[in-house]
């Protein structure tokens, strides 16, 4: 059935909300590279089974990091595989460092950029301390932000110091998230970190960006909220409200609530049965291993000497007869 939010948009434009084509072109060029492979079984089932992965959020596993970041239903799958994939990470309440979960989100993803852990890192870090520990719910909600809303942030940034430097923000350029060309600016010094800017002007601002532009941005509503409840805030202040709001990442829709981050009951009963397959495979495997003759030999903890000896007239093909140890 059709919801009501189609049937009110033209065709192209529901098309390019829902980044039908960029899938299309996706799957088309998966198709041309493994034709041989696909026409096994048909290009029909191919198409089918290409957009049921999309439907499940698994398309985007071991996938390169520019179709990662293409659609935000790609960032927001990337994002629910990396915590269901790791998640024991946290329930086993191990600290790991930043290099170590960006090694994580490697295998996800082979050329993952190593910025992207950085700034999520500095988030929670909030200095330069980059060997620091960190728990998996602390990074993994820093990282959502920084991940999922890159190119607002980064242009929250531009904004940021042009307030600090008494500059009128609506005068800089934004840059948008197809145009994969961002102004570069100095990184945020200490002074900035420490002084932090007026936040009723810093919300007009955001709001007024917010408008401007049509890649994904919290919603503009939570931000006011954010910025409401303090008269002023540093850059990493306004990013780690961000991270900890419960309404932002409810909005966004890929992780459950922290205090349900480390509860799946569906997934805990999968590798409750993987982990019980694996055991009685070990033991049959063991079982079989005590067996004489089960894999051709016999097993024996040690040596053991030989029913019959050689005599001393029968030639040896070694240099020294065999003796029994002890």
């Amino acid at each position: 059935m059709l919801s009501p939010e189609r049937l009110a948009l033209p065709d192209y434009e529901y098309l390019a909300q829902r980044h039908v084509l960029t899938y299309m072109e996706d799957a088309v060029c998966q198709l041309l590279e493994n034709k041989e492979d696909i026409s096994q079984y048909g290009v029909a089932r191919f198409f089918t089974e290409y957009f049921n992965s999309v439907c499940q959020g698994t398309h985007i596993l071991f996938r390169e990091f520019s179709f990662i970041q293409a659609t935000p239903h790609n960032r927001a799958s990337f994002l629910r595989a990396f915590w269901k994939c790791f998640r024991t990470v946290g329930k086993n309440g191990d600290l790991l460092t930043m290099r170590e979960y960006h090694c994580l989100l490697q295998l996800l993803c082979p050329d993952f950029p190593l910025e992207l852990t950085q700034k999520a890192a500095r988030i929670v870090l909030m200095d330069d301390a980059m060997d620091c520990l960190m728990s998996f719910s602390d990074f993994l909600f820093a990282f959502q932000i920084q991940f999922y809303y890159s190119e607002f942030l980064e242009s929250v940034a531009a904004i940021y110091q042009d307030l600090l430097a008494g500059k009128n923000p609506n005068t800089v350029i934004v840059p948008t998230s197809s145009s994969g060309q961002h102004r570069q600016r100095p990184p945020l010094g200490e002074a900035s970190l420490l002084e932090g800017v007026e936040a009723s002007l810093f919300s007009q601002c955001l709001e007024n960006l917010c408008d401007r532009h049509k890649y994904s941005c919290p919603p503009p509503a939570l931000v006011k909220e954010v910025l409401s409840n303090v008269q002023r805030l540093t850059f990493y202040g306004f990013l780690v409200a961000l991270s900890k709001h419960h309404g932002i990442n409810q909005a966004l829709g890929a992780l459950p609530d922290k205090g349900d981050l480390m509860h799946d009951p569906a997934m805990d009963e999968e590798l409750e049965r993987l982990v019980v397959r694996s055991r009685l495979h070990w033991t049959s495997r063991q079982h079989r291993a005590e067996k004489p003759g089960a894999f051709g030999f016999q097993r024996r903890d040690k040596l053991e000497a030989p029913e019959s000896m050689p005599s001393a007239s029968a030639p040896s093909p070694y240099p020294c007869r065999w003796e029994p140890r002890e």
